[in-house]
């Protein structure tokens, strides 16, 4: 039987690794724009400075910007008191603040949690998955936001989004830099300087494919945390089984498309926002684990 608490060291441990490499490969593509200035000390400035910028625009006001993206709307305890008393009642276990409540006008069944801290956060449920769960799904549901809540997996992500926007603007700088800038060519004309070229050929390699690294490693990092959060909702609730009977319900859903849901906020959904494709290229740019694998897991425990 899969220890709960060793699921979330486990997934904990993976998910710093994960964010190290992400640490790694923007600093590099820092150091190559300073190689192609002739200057590594700039590079690593203006590397610092867009950063520090980036995080804090984000940082401050990304958890708005998501809510409104995705068409969530504040509600009352008066207009849906069994989502308020579920809410309340799992944070108080959970010991943090009580998160607000948003819902979006929609019929899929799903729900997610932003916010930069427990002390600013929020919950966020489709009406679809309020008509459909039980008391005891619903409590798994918000459980598994609370979590995500409770571990600061919600600022946890949006940093993560935050490096994989600022590793695609740096590669892209680095690209337009070295084709139509003219140091390469000034580079030349001096002669020599066969090393420093080495590393800038490896940096425009790293530049061309960050991108694709950034989103590829964002995405592990959103299915290694939606294992964890399952499993700290069954810790949080004392009863995995419903969570897991959520999950096979969201899973049988004819219709699981969140209209307004996109790209940059799918991996904050409990499950894919989207319509269900298989294919590698499809399940390798996935922003969730199998759901079959975390109900498998859940039942486990």
């Amino acid at each position: 039987m899969r220890l709960m608490f060793e699921e979330v060291r486990g997934n904990k441990i993976k998910s710093v690794i994960l964010i190290i490499v992400f640490l790694i490969l923007a600093m590099i593509l820092g150091v190559t724009v300073g190689l192609i200035y002739d200057n590594v000390l700039v590079g690593g400035i203006f590397t610092l400075i867009a950063g520090l910028i980036y995080v804090m625009i984000v940082y401050n006001s990304g958890d708005q910007m998501i809510l409104t993206m995705t068409g969530a709307r504040p509600v009352t305890k008066k207009e849906f008191p069994y989502l308020f008393h579920t809410i309340e009642g799992l944070a108080i276990a959970a010991n943090i603040p009580t998160p607000k409540a948003y819902v979006i006008d929609d019929s899929a069944l799903n729900a997610f949690a932003t916010g930069k801290d427990p002390q600013h956060a929020s919950i966020t449920v489709t009406t679809g998955l309020l008509k459909v769960m039980n008391r005891q799904e619903l409590e798994g549901v918000v459980a598994h936001e609370m979590s995500h809540i409770k571990n600061y997996d919600v600022r946890f992500m949006m940093l993560a989004v935050v490096l994989v926007g600022l590793v695609t603007l740096l590669s892209d700088f680095i690209l337009r830099s070295f084709l139509w800038g003219s140091h390469g060519q000034k580079r030349e004309n001096r002669g020599g300087g066969n090393v420093q070229l080495l590393f800038i050929a490896i940096g425009l390699l790293f530049a061309i494919l960050a991108p694709v690294i950034g989103y590829l490693i964002k995405m592990a990092i959103s299915r290694k945390r939606e294992f964890m959060a399952d499993a700290n909702a069954a810790i949080l609730t004392r009863y995995p089984p419903g969570l897991a009977s959520a999950l096979q319900k969201i899973s049988k859903d004819p219709d699981p498309l969140v209209d307004k849901a996109n790209k940059a906020t799918a991996h904050l959904f409990i499950s894919t926002p989207f319509r269900n494709q298989n294919g590698f290229v499809t399940n390798m740019f996935a922003t969730h684990p199998p759901i079959e694998e975390r109900i498998k897991r859940l039942k486990e425990m």
